[in-house]
């Protein structure tokens, strides 16, 4: 039987050997100043509310994933959005409670998009949809979501868009406030601007 020491040696190697262990060669990562909100309308104004916290996983056997895709080249690939709905920040108390309450923060913390294929085309842009699922209050449903590839600082890349989300799809009872007298629409526009660079955590 071994020692608690030699246990203890072999969780250390391991620990060394897995720091040690470069991340995928097409890994990509988030840099600061990437961006993810919610545009939606009530029954007496508009009303935006940011995603203060973005988590991310994207990544891709091939190495020069930046430069193909900037091409209008199709890769191989991965990626999965999180954001923690606790995070969302409407700029306004009343209103945080009441998305919280409507997203069942305490049930369901994260909203999140896996994709699971993609098409793109190179012209006076390079665009792209990517295909997947949005995991929103507990159910996921398929959903489609138009991007623009775009060139960012220092060989990164910086990827755009907008898709409207209706919240009643998604079994989400739109926010009414002030007894009922400020009714929220049922659709918001999901926006984004991820500034995407190669390595490092892939994490805001």
């Amino acid at each position: 039987m071994r020692s608690p020491f030699s246990h203890l040696a072999i969780s250390a190697a391991a620990l060394v050997l897995i720091a040690a262990t470069p991340a995928g060669s097409g890994t990509l990562s988030l840099r600061e100043g990437s961006r993810l909100w919610f545009d939606g309308t009530s029954s007496i104004r508009s009303w935006s509310c940011s995603a203060d916290k973005i988590d991310a996983q994207l990544s891709s056997p091939d190495d020069a994933v930046i430069t193909n895709t900037l091409d209008g080249k199709k890769v191989a690939g991965t990626v999965q959005v999180d954001f923690p709905v606790s995070k969302l920040e409407c700029k306004n108390g009343t209103m945080n409670e009441h998305m919280g309450k409507a997203l069942k923060t305490k049930q369901f913390s994260n909203i999140r998009f896996t994709m699971q294929s993609y098409e793109v085309a190179k012209g006076s842009a390079v665009t792209g949809t990517l295909q997947g699922t949005l995991e929103l209050s507990g159910k996921t449903l398929p959903i489609s979501v138009p991007v623009t590839f775009g060139t960012a600082a220092d060989g990164g890349m910086r990827v755009t868009g907008k898709v409207p989300v209706k919240m009643t799809d998604w079994e989400v009872k739109p926010p009414t406030l002030m007894m009922g007298t400020i009714k929220v629409g049922p659709v918001v526009t999901v926006n984004f601007d991820l500034q995407l660079q190669k390595g490092g955590a892939v994490a805001q």
